[in-house]
């Protein structure tokens, strides 16, 4: 009996033993290294999947990363949820792409830790081209934009003064010589109009010619009842002649059948307006002595006036006969009259820089008085051009330079080739195609810091890495040192 209790105790604790030797290996043995899991695979080590060369004999967390450890067995397998390894080019602040380390890690300056940047992800960032992430973006305040298609009218002002239309003027003289018995106009700024008597005047050559004529109309009137038909002719030639020297000396019509039918010359004859206007200059006085380069009147016709428009050497290329613009006065905001441009002249004046433009308008009710100074707005162009809001482009002088937005925080530079400037916009002839991305706002940061990467890089890349033998000798003091 105590033979079989025995025996039953024995077999009793061999249970216990193995049942507690199974459990401990179950719940305990998992992370030991060489222990069978469950499908018979040995456990070798255990590693972090985003940096495979950081071993543990023990699961847990990886330091530098926090990514959970992944076990690696012995028969080469790889967990399910392991990812396959990738080649790691180098580490980088994920709020900072300029920080890069070949090592994982801290950068010092913001306190973040380094992700890696593997090789079938990594971007080519062309020489002078940053990464500007968002933080950064909205800190410099980047604003973006698109290369459109505008159009290219333009419009800028100017200064003009009004003067008389010289074609529209008339100058008055007697062509002969006499004397002034009456003046009819006798101030400047009258308002003459066409047919108006200025001035009787007394001439003994007019007076002459006019008897001439009476006497052939005599001799032709006797000469008709002759036989001979070449006499006849001669009286009329007379008559003739007589009639168109009176009418070159500015006799009318009407004048002349008045002596014809009076049989008696005119002694004092009126001089009438030939053109309607306004008297700008007055030599006629009452007894003056003439002749016939005396200048008696000015008239001018304000109906339409001209504007010698000031333009500046940058605008003059926009410039063309035909160019539609606005005249305007600051002094009477009813003005607002239609003008073109009529005149370019061919030189500019050198102590303005400017190139004068004539322009013609019509002047209704007389508003505009000669001298008078009024604002010109031009308005050229019209057709559609490549363009960009003008501060986007860093003009340096010698080249022009446009950032581009690539994506992902990517801006590069770009030198364009610049027209034309349209107010807030600048036409682009080279260098951009329609729907690119720009950076508008911020071009000056960007280019001072590009600028100093290209030229940290060429210094980087002249100098050279130092060699490892140099470091050694560097830290080993250089020279051997003699045992004494």
């Amino acid at each position: 009996m105590k033979k079989s209790l025995r025996i039953i105790v024995i077999v009793f604790g061999l249970a216990v033993a193995f049942v507690a030797g199974h459990g401990y290996g179950r719940w305990y043995g998992k992370g030991t290294p060489g222990a069978a899991q469950k499908g018979g695979r040995k456990i070798l080590y255990y590693v972090d999947a985003m940096h495979p060369w950081y071993k543990s004999d023990k699961p847990g967390i990886a330091p530098d990363c926090g990514m959970k450890l992944e076990a690696v067995y012995a028969d080469g397998g790889a967990p399910a949820a392991a990812q396959p390894l990738r080649k790691i080019l180098h580490y980088r602040d994920p709020k900072n792409h300029q920080y890069t380390s070949d090592k994982p890690g801290i950068n010092p300056e913001t306190g973040s830790g380094l992700e890696p940047v593997y090789a079938e992800d990594a971007t080519v960032i062309p020489a002078g081209a940053l990464q500007v992430t968002p933080e950064r973006q909205q800190l410099i305040g980047l604003r973006f934009g698109q290369v459109s298609y505008e159009s290219s009218a333009q419009e800028f002002r100017s200064v003009g003064r009004v003067v008389v239309d010289e074609t529209r003027t008339t100058r008055i003289h007697a062509r002969v010589e006499g004397w002034i018995e009456r003046v009819n106009a006798d101030f400047v700024g009258q308002l003459i109009t066409k047919g108006q008597p200025l001035l009787t005047l007394y001439s003994p050559e007019l007076l002459a010619t006019q008897q001439e004529l009476l006497l052939a109309l005599q001799a032709r009137t006797i000469m008709s009842k002759s036989s001979l038909h070449e006499a006849r002719s001669n009286s009329d030639a007379l008559v003739e002649a007589a009639r168109r020297r009176l009418e070159l000396w500015n006799f009318d019509r009407g004048q002349i059948e008045t002596v014809e039918k009076s049989g008696k010359p005119i002694a004092s004859v009126t001089i009438f307006a030939p053109a309607g206007g306004f008297i700008t200059a007055r030599n006629a006085f009452p007894g003056q002595k003439i002749a016939p380069d005396t200048e008696l009147y000015a008239i001018a016709d304000l109906t339409k006036v001209w504007v010698m428009a000031d333009v500046f050497e940058s605008d003059a290329p926009s410039m063309s006969l035909g160019v539609q613009a606005i005249v305007t006065s600051s002094n009477d905001p009813a003005i607002r009259l239609q003008a073109r441009v009529s005149n370019i002249q061919p030189q500019v004046d050198p102590a303005t820089r400017t190139l004068k433009v004539r322009l013609e308008l019509n002047n209704p009710g007389y508003k505009l008085k000669p001298e008078m100074f009024v604002d010109v707005t031009f308005r050229v162009g019209g057709s559609k051009t490549l363009t960009v809001p003008s501060e986007a482009v860093l003009d340096t002088g010698a080249t022009q330079t446009v950032f581009m937005d690539r994506g992902n925080g990517l801006i590069e530079p770009r030198h364009v080739e610049i027209g034309r400037r349209f107010g807030d916009r600048i036409e682009i002839l080279r260098g951009l195609s329609k729907g690119e991305r720009i950076i508008v706002s911020g071009a000056f940061l960007l280019n001072s810091e590009s600028q100093l990467k290209s030229a940290m890089a060429g210094m980087s890349h002249d100098s050279g890495a130092p060699s490892p033998g140099a470091n050694a000798q560097k830290k080993g003091g250089g020279h051997d040192q003699p045992n004494h």
